[in-house]
């Protein structure tokens, strides 16, 4: 399985979003990106990784980036979740997993000591020309936000200067 690495460019997408429109990675040009992978919305981990980026998504924005979060759910059901959590950034579609694939966010990972294929819960930062600075796999739902902000240089309320 191919897994993204610093330096590298991003592989471009066009995905559907929990709004009804369509988010392509050209769109985001410009701006910093937080690409966060979820295996599934509403799921207790993927809420608590979700509003942990909603609660500091007007840091993240202030420091000029976008935050997106890619899952492999129903349009449908990214709308619901938006909407049941108070979601403002954008959550794409990924049902045939091309994107997830290409990112090295899908396939062998280890859940509860057995070997499966999913879903690979992971997290990416693209600078400006959408070039991976930061691709972490396998991270925890619970402290990421906090974790990833100390990455990149985003101070987060609470945290000392």
């Amino acid at each position: 399985m191919t897994r993204l690495e610093p330096g590298q460019p991003a592989p471009a997408w066009t995905l559907p979003t929990a709004d009804g429109s369509q988010l392509s990675l050209g769109d985001l040009a410009g701006r910093k990106v937080v690409l966060y992978v979820y295996p599934a919305a509403m799921t207790p981990g993927c809420t608590t990784q979700a509003c942990d980026f909603r609660d500091n998504e007007a840091v993240f924005t202030r420091e000029g980036y976008a935050v997106v979060g890619v899952s492999p759910d129903p349009v449908e059901k990214l709308a619901r979740f938006a909407e049941q959590e108070a979601l403002a950034f954008p959550l794409v579609s990924d049902e045939d997993k091309e994107m997830l694939t290409a990112y090295g966010a899908y396939g062998e990972k280890k859940n509860y000591g057995k070997t499966v294929v999913g879903v690979i819960r992971s997290t990416f930062v693209l600078d400006e020309q959408g070039v991976v600075e930061v691709a972490k796999y396998n991270v925890r739902a619970k402290g990421h936000v906090a974790s990833l902000a100390k990455q990149v240089g985003v101070q987060l309320p609470g945290d000392p200067a």
